[in-house]
């Protein structure tokens, strides 16, 4: 005799906070955004408003969205890593921040190093930084760091790496929102030169080490 699974029913709550969540991933209900309420929910979709609010907890206890007495239900963050470390306050501290991209950063460039096309997009995305800091344009100037740092991680052509970088890219990226400034550091914008210089000499040691220096000057810088 042949054994089959049970044939069950995706739960309506399950459906519905996987929609939401969805919208929240797409960036169409953006971090720091409002989402609808539970009454205009429940229209869209067809469904009580008992389900809707069943999947905003859900998403809730996730720390992925955050429900405000009285002003409604806010994104908090796009993944439950994130929101865990926003939920919690463990990124309260820009140095701990700092410290952990250090750690990530500088094992990808080690690794971007050792590949042929490890710059591969770096050339591009310094060059959009640059030009954003002559134009005084800081949330193009935030955009484009953010690009090269996370173009470093991927050029390590590590993927367990990059979904680790991409779990944490919320918090990481507001550290560059905390540090950055227009005009910059001498120091922090010739590092970014430098860190890509290794990676296109090939010198793993010498990448870890100035992804490491790099980060030392965004510390030194905001200090």
């Amino acid at each position: 005799m042949s054994l089959s699974g049970p044939v069950r029913q995706v739960p309506l709550v399950l459906q519905v906070s996987e929609q939401f969540r969805g919208l929240i991933e797409s960036g169409t209900w953006p971090v720091g955004g409002r989402i609808p309420g539970e009454n205009q929910l429940a229209v869209e979709l067809g469904v009580s408003r008992g389900t809707v609010r069943e999947a905003l907890r859900s998403l809730s206890l996730t720390g992925l969205l955050e429900p405000r007495v009285g002003d409604g239900t806010y994104v908090r963050a796009t993944n439950e890593i994130s929101g865990v470390l926003v939920r919690d306050e463990l990124s309260a501290s820009l140095t701990h921040v700092l410290d952990a991209r250090a750690g990530i950063e500088a094992a990808a460039a080690r690794l971007a190093a050792q590949l042929p096309d490890g710059v591969a997009g770096l050339d591009a995305a310094l060059e959009a930084r640059s030009a954003a800091h002559e134009a005084g344009d800081l949330a193009g100037y935030v955009a484009a760091d953010a690009g090269f740092h996370r173009g470093v991680v991927e050029a390590s052509g590590n993927p367990l790496l990059l979904r680790l970088y991409d779990a944490l890219a919320e918090v990481l990226t507001d550290s560059i929102h905390q540090t950055a400034t227009i005009p910059e550091d001498t120091k922090v914008r010739d590092a970014h030169f430098t860190l890509l210089a290794a990676i296109r000499d090939g010198d793993p040691e010498a990448a870890a080490k100035t992804s490491y220096a790099l980060i030392e000057s965004v510390k030194q810088s905001a200090g």
